[in-house]
Formats: C-alpha cells, structure tokens, sequence
C-alpha cells in the first residue's frame, strides 16, 4: 500500500501546489484590478490564463495519478 501512496502523495501535493500559487497569483491581479483602472484588460486575460493552467495543469496530474494506480493494480 506504501507504494500506492508515495506517487499518489506527491501528485496531490503538486496540485495542491499549483492551486496555491494560482490563488496567490490571481489575489495580486485583483488587487491591480482594483487600484489601476488601464491594466483591467490586461489582469483579466491573466486571469484567463491562470484559470486555464490550473485546469491543464490539474487534468495532467489526474492522468498521472490514474495510470499510477493502472500501473500498481495491473488493470
């Protein structure tokens, strides 16, 4: 069962990763959103952006961990 939770644990801690810098990063845009009216346009398309990493970024790490579990079970 080790062997299953080892990959798996940092998988999920990668994601868990990315959402917090994604947060982060989409908390900095709003504060620029707020207090500078010219760069509107611009935050929001990196607001666009970041929201399509993360979803990228999450489906990756959801293959991965789906062919670890294949992979460890023999499916």
């Amino acid at each position: 069962m080790t062997t299953l939770f080892k990959p798996l644990q940092k998988k999920v801690n990668g994601i868990i990763y990315t959402l917090i810098f994604s947060g982060i990063l989409l908390l900095i845009l709003g504060v620029l959103i707020v207090w500078v009216d010219f760069l509107a346009r611009l935050v929001i398309g990196a607001f666009v952006l970041v929201i399509a990493y993360t979803f990228f970024y999450g489906a990756y790490k959801i293959i991965s961990i789906k062919k670890d579990v294949k992979k460890i079970f023999k499916f």
